[in-house]
């Protein structure tokens, strides 16, 4: 048995990213895994990082991360990144020197310590726009910010990335084909 820890960020619970966590989740228990899910609009997060010490929040975040074998994300892309709750929540919780520290070669030069190793992440973000026009004029910022930047900063190699384009105009076969993509995904963990 697996212990998943799911963030979620999209403020209207009849979006689909509602309907995505809701499958993800039903799966997950289905296969016997537990899961702890935080709404980080119903827990009213505060994504704004002044150079404050943690506050109780990201310490249980924190707490919980480090006794999840996932993390699971899941949010809508809105201008080409992940609303700024869910980035908030980057910055404050997978931050230096709890989820990574650099290691020091000289002057300012170094190399950063992922603390998280071993443990996986699995990203699933929403799309408003086509799929040509994300990979062709926008170059998957997303993905290349989470995959190839935070997580990988912070020790996490195992990362899944699922992208769902054109969300608002999709038919509902297209959909039910989307969240058939979320429990196979599920299933993978």
């Amino acid at each position: 048995m697996k212990k998943i820890f799911l963030v979620y960020g999209h403020y209207d619970e009849k979006s689909f990213n509602a309907a995505i966590r809701d499958t993800f989740i039903e799966t997950i228990k289905k296969i016997g895994h537990s899961i702890d899910v935080i709404d980080l609009y119903k827990e009213k997060f505060d994504p704004v990082f002044s150079g404050e010490e943690p506050d109780k929040k990201v310490l249980d975040h924190r707490k919980i991360i480090e006794n999840s074998d996932a993390i699971v994300l899941i949010a809508p892309i809105w201008n080409f990144r992940m609303p700024a709750i869910v980035e908030g929540w980057i910055d404050k919780v997978l931050a230096p020197p709890w989820a990574f520290r650099f290691k020091k070669l000289f002057g300012n030069y170094g190399y950063p310590i992922g603390n998280l190793k071993g443990k996986k992440a699995v990203v699933f973000c929403t799309y408003g726009s086509p799929q040509f026009a994300v990979r062709t004029f926008f170059l998957n910022m997303p993905t290349k910010r989470l995959r190839r930047g935070v997580f990988n900063i912070c020790g996490i190699t195992d990362v899944i990335y699922r992208r769902y384009f054109a969300v608002p105009f999709v038919s509902d076969k297209k959909r039910k084909k989307f969240l058939e993509d979320v429990k196979k995904t599920a299933n993978s963990i």
